[in-house]
């Protein structure tokens, strides 16, 4: 598949962010022992629209992740809310794909107490929001959506391919438009296309993952504060650098 200039630079960028994750317990001779850091290239499905960037944010945390082995091994997931973007990546670090996503259709990171005990019509429009966070997960049942990849059980958040029961949220167009300005549109869940989800997701992480969601309005030290404080400390002195499914 031909990899877009954005995923390339991405890739590029986030074996460079290896050598600056290096405060605490991410070293840069670390990151040297990454697979990632290889220089054979990176073979990765690339499903975002042409011209969309990926953000610094995001490459940093994912060499974070690697470098500092957050994950513990296991394969991980960015979704970036602002982007409407999802970045998937392996035990090995490698990334295995990138794709639009869409979520959540109120903007904010809160999870609202006992949502998850709530039918999809009962959920306030206010708290129809994707929360931000760090969230272990993996594949289990749901009672109205079959198998599902789940990324926080309790508030019943989990990715599927894109729900296609209400004709009048469009969500296939939505999904495909090149702007993430129109995909917030489900009670909560993440939708990816069908073909990424067969592709990447329900390989990647048939025994389990980790996943990051960037915030909305929280701060990154707020949300994910050993990243926080590595970042400040790794940047130049210049300053550069079973419940019904939520869908």
């Amino acid at each position: 598949m031909c990899i877009s200039p954005a995923i390339k630079t991405a890739c590029g960028a986030l074996v460079l962010t290896l050598a600056f994750a290096s405060v605490g317990v991410a070293r840069a001779q670390d990151a040297a022992t990454q697979p990632v850091a290889s220089a054979e290239p990176v073979v990765a499905v690339d499903l975002l629209p042409e011209g969309q960037q990926v953000s610094d944010t995001v490459i940093q945390l994912a060499g974070w992740v690697v470098a500092s082995r957050d994950s513990e091994g296991y394969p991980f997931a960015i979704m970036d809310k602002a982007a409407a973007q999802i970045l998937v990546f392996g035990g090995d670090g490698r990334l295995r794909g990138a794709a639009p996503v869409l979520i959540g259709s109120a903007t904010g990171d809160h999870i609202a107490p006992g949502i998850a005990g709530l039918a999809l019509r009962e959920i306030p429009g206010r708290d129809r929001t994707t929360p931000a966070g760090r969230f272990v997960g993996g594949f289990g049942p749901s009672t109205d959506a079959g198998r599902v990849l789940w990324v926080d059980y309790d508030s019943a958040i989990s990715i599927h391919p894109t729900a296609t029961g209400v004709p009048a949220e469009k969500r296939p167009e939505r999904l495909a438009s090149p702007s993430p300005d129109d995909n917030r549109v489900t009670h909560g869940c993440i939708n990816v296309a069908p073909e990424f989800y067969e592709q990447i997701l329900r390989s990647t992480f048939e025994r389990g993952g980790v996943f990051y969601v960037l915030p909305d309005e929280a701060t990154l030290a707020e949300t994910f504060p050993e990243f926080a404080q590595s970042r400040a400390h790794a940047e130049p002195e210049d300053g550069a650098g079973a419940r019904p499914d939520r869908q």
